[in-house]
């Protein structure tokens, strides 16, 4: 439930407050790790990193307009994969930020990568988690907003942010099929 609130923390208050920025500009939101985002060994729950993640990410739809398009639309986005490394631990009470910024397209879907960051005693950056979203957006009165429609609305992603081909063939990998019928049977 304090995720509910956190959303609506930043969505309803904090990212309206912060500078605009274009829809693919890199967002940073920031963020302290709080009690209730700790499992049993004292560092933030790896499923905490997915929830924070939605966070970000919604505060980057709100600062670079698109979530305000996405409404006047009657658009929603989904996750439809995820993944994510660690590098490091993040603690009770230390602050970090998590920087958004959409990858680009393929023929169905939306990529985000987003980063939890942490500065030193150097004042340097370190990553110390990475994650991908692979997403779509549906219509509230049903079916999937194709790509071109999405482009239309956004803009075209700048040509130096190309989607980068292993990330492509993730999308494709974990892909579920369409259909239960299409479904290789593992349970035996």
């Amino acid at each position: 439930m304090h995720m509910f609130f956190r959303t609506l923390l930043h969505v309803l208050f904090l990212s309206r407050r912060k500078p605009d920025l274009d829809h693919y500009e890199v967002a940073r939101t920031n963020f302290i790790t709080l009690p209730t985002d700790l499992d049993i060994n004292r560092h933030m729950n790896n499923g905490v990193y997915f929830s924070i993640m939605d966070v970000a990410r919604f505060d980057m739809l709100v600062r670079s307009g698109v979530f305000g398009i996405m409404r006047a639309k009657n658009w929603y986005p989904v996750v439809v994969s995820e993944t994510i490394t660690f590098r490091k631990s993040l603690s009770l009470w230390q602050r970090f930020t998590i920087e958004s910024r959409i990858l680009g397209f393929d023929d169905k879907a939306v990529y985000c990568e987003q980063r939890f960051v942490r500065h030193g005693h150097d004042g340097k950056p370190e990553i110390y988690a990475q994650g991908f979203i692979r997403a779509r957006f549906l219509r509230k009165e049903g079916g999937t907003v194709p790509v071109p429609e999405l482009v239309e609305a956004f803009g075209t992603p700048p040509m130096s942010d190309e989607l980068p081909e292993w990330i492509e063939r993730w999308g494709t990998d974990v892909a579920l099929p369409a259909t239960r019928a299409e479904a290789p049977s593992v349970w035996h």
